[in-house]
Parts: structure tokens; sequence; C-alpha cells
């Protein structure tokens, strides 16, 4: 599998549906990809959140990037999600999970910074892989914006896990 920042909703939905498969933490860094990028559903449109790295090149193993403490983005990234998801419903009950990972510098390393928040989702969504699910809905679910934007597919799982909160795990 490949590491993934606050990965797609298919991302998930193909991590649950397959055998126990670890990340590949060999692979080659590809840039401008779910490895540090994941896409919200802001008032105005879809965002994309970015973790800034240092010297990427497409030679080094995903392993060896480590976040770039340059800017604020651990700053901006929150400010998105909490102007994203403010109002949606569970927001309120899961952002303690999600704060320390923007608050304060939790890890060196982007594998180990998305591994630690696949870990949080994977625990808030009951997430196990190779699991049949006991209902399947590709359908469209509650988002905070739909009415002005339509309904947006694929966003980030912090939009499903926001805005369903115990009954995402239903629609992946």
């Amino acid at each position: 599998m490949t590491s993934a920042y606050l990965a797609p909703i298919s991302w998930y939905r193909n991590f649950r549906a397959t055998p126990a498969e670890p990340i590949d933490t060999n692979e080659h860094y590809v840039k401008q990809t779910i490895r540090n990028r994941c896409t919200i559903a802001m008032p105005d449109g879809p965002a994309h959140l970015i973790i800034p790295v240092e010297a990427a090149s497409s030679h080094v193993p995903i392993r060896d990037i480590r976040i770039s403490e340059h800017g604020q983005w651990r700053h901006h990234h929150w400010n998105a999600l909490r102007t994203a998801y403010g109002k949606s419903p569970f927001f309120e009950y899961y952002a303690d999970e999600f704060a320390p990972f923007y608050i304060s510098r939790t890890h060196d390393y982007l594998i180990d910074f998305n591994a630690a928040l696949h870990e949080v989702i994977c625990n808030l969504i009951d997430i196990h892989q190779n699991v049949a699910p006991l209902q399947q809905r590709r359908q469209p679910y509650y988002q905070v914006f739909e009415q002005r934007l339509g309904f947006l597919p694929d966003l980030s799982i912090v939009d499903l896990l926001f805005n369903m909160g115990p009954e995402a795990i239903f629609y992946l």
C-alpha cells in the first residue's frame, strides 16, 4: 500500500477490502500525490492541503522523506479543517483526536505522520482490513456544503468521518 495523507474515501474503501498489506516504505516518493496532499470541501469548493517536504525527489524512498517545518502549514491545515468541518455533525466529537497532529510537531518523517493519522482514522471508524461490510453504500452522504456545491465525491476520509461519524463505515 501507498502511504497517504488523509487519503480519499476510495483509498480507504480499497484498504478495507484487501488483505492486510503493509505500507511499502521502500517505494520511491512521487511528488504531487496523496502521499503528502489531500482534498477537502471548503465553502467555495474543493481545496488541497499539502504537507511541505524537504528536498524530495523521485529517487528517494518514502521512508526518508522529512516533513518541512518552514512556514505554518500545521496551523493552516488545522484552520482549514475547522473552517471546512467546524459545523459538520461530528467535528467537535473527533477534533481532539486530530488536533495534536496540527498543534505541535508530532513526527519528523512523512511516512510516520501519515501512519499515525491512519491509525487514528481506522480506530475512529473501526476499519479493519479484509472485513466484509455489513452494508455497502456508494451513494452520496451528507456534506456540509452540498446545497452550495453539489455532492463532491472521493474527498479526504475526514469529510466522511466529520459528516457521518460512526456511520462512516457503512459508506466504505
